[in-house]
């Protein structure tokens, strides 16, 4: 049965991934050894987006395996709350839901140390998918933290394929945690071997300089991550906003200037904003003012979740970043 909250009669966006609990210095500035103490805040970018896009209204549903354990259930909890479908969730009884310890530096930015070995969400195998699920979404959105392992790679890569066949449109933001991978090299290769099955990519700056070698943010570099499938390539900037690109036209939309506490879940807030609006539009993807419109309403979206502690709690309503689009 759907959650309460779930809207109907919307298109739907499912997010494939992980969720995990971060757990978050009640100080910022300082290192995990020196935090005088931790705030428990649900995470994971494919969880976030999801309930970003329920937030400003949109239909999503999230696909992914927690530990049946006290924290699991408190994460598909708050799937349910913010009126995410769970029909897509899994326990695992062998394995415990995942943990990362976040540092916030002075600048809002942030360092990870990941507890996984193995957490549950690595542990979804292809024949525990709910293929009519994924197979009734109209955008099937995911990252690159489950291509890292067997069995989730070939689970991750199955529900691809079943999105794909089922007409959905593919977006893809890699979301770099090189703290999880075996190496950089190992990173690179493994995003990019499923660059080209991707309708929408989206990434930040600095997964632009990683996966290119460039050390250069502009649009011959982007290009090099363009391929011939692609229907937007998204480049966000942070405070310098976002680039997009498409086979007709690309162009850059400034960002919302706002007063930064914590970037976690900015680029999620974004993504969710854009595929939110796109799910019922596509022929925004093909007309430039149509998207540039879009874009700064996802600006808006990533500048507000920046202003408070945490994704879940910081991602914005429709009217919110109306209002600031809007100078209220």
């Amino acid at each position: 049965m759907a959650p309460t909250g779930v809207v109907s009669g919307k298109s739907l966006i499912v997010s494939f991934g992980e969720m995990l609990i971060d757990f978050v210095p009640t100080v910022s500035g300082v290192s995990l050894a020196e935090a005088p103490g931790f705030l428990k805040a649900p995470g994971g970018a494919p969880a976030n987006v999801a309930i970003a896009v329920a937030r400003l209204g949109g239909k999503a549903s999230f696909v992914g395996k927690l530990g049946d354990d006290e924290f699991g259930h408190m994460l598909a909890d708050i799937l349910n709350q913010n009126g995410v479908s769970n029909d897509g969730i899994l326990f695992d009884q062998g394995a415990r839901t995942a943990l990362a310890f976040v540092t916030l530096r002075a600048d809002g930015e942030r360092e990870f140390m990941f507890y996984r070995n193995p957490s549950a969400d690595m542990l979804l195998k292809p024949d525990e998918l709910n293929l009519d699920l994924i197979r009734s979404a109209k955008v099937f959105h995911y990252g690159s933290i489950s291509l890292i392992v067997e069995p989730c790679r070939s689970a991750h890569l199955k529900a691809m394929e079943v999105a794909k066949q089922s007409g959905a449109l593919l977006s893809y933001d890699p979301n770099l945690r090189l703290p999880l991978w075996p190496s950089a090299d190992e990173a690179r290769e493994q995003i990019l071997s499923i660059w080209d099955k991707a309708d929408i990519v989206k990434v930040s700056d600095v997964e632009l300089e990683f996966l290119t070698g460039s050390d250069k943010i502009d649009d011959e570099t982007a290009m090099k991550l363009w391929r011939p499938n692609f229907t937007l390539l998204l480049v966000t900037l942070g405070e310098k906003g976002s680039r997009y690109y498409t086979k007709n036209f690309r162009g850059a939309v400034d960002a919302f200037h706002v007063n930064t506490v914590d970037t976690t879940g900015a680029g999620d807030s974004f993504v969710g904003a854009l595929l939110c609006k796109i799910v019922d539009d596509p022929t925004i993807l093909e007309n430039e003012s149509k998207l540039r419109e879009v874009l700064k309403f996802a600006n808006a979206c990533g500048a507000i979740t920046t202003t408070k502690k945490g994704a879940i709690p910081a991602l914005p309503t429709e009217a919110d970043a109306l209002a600031l689009i809007n100078g209220a």
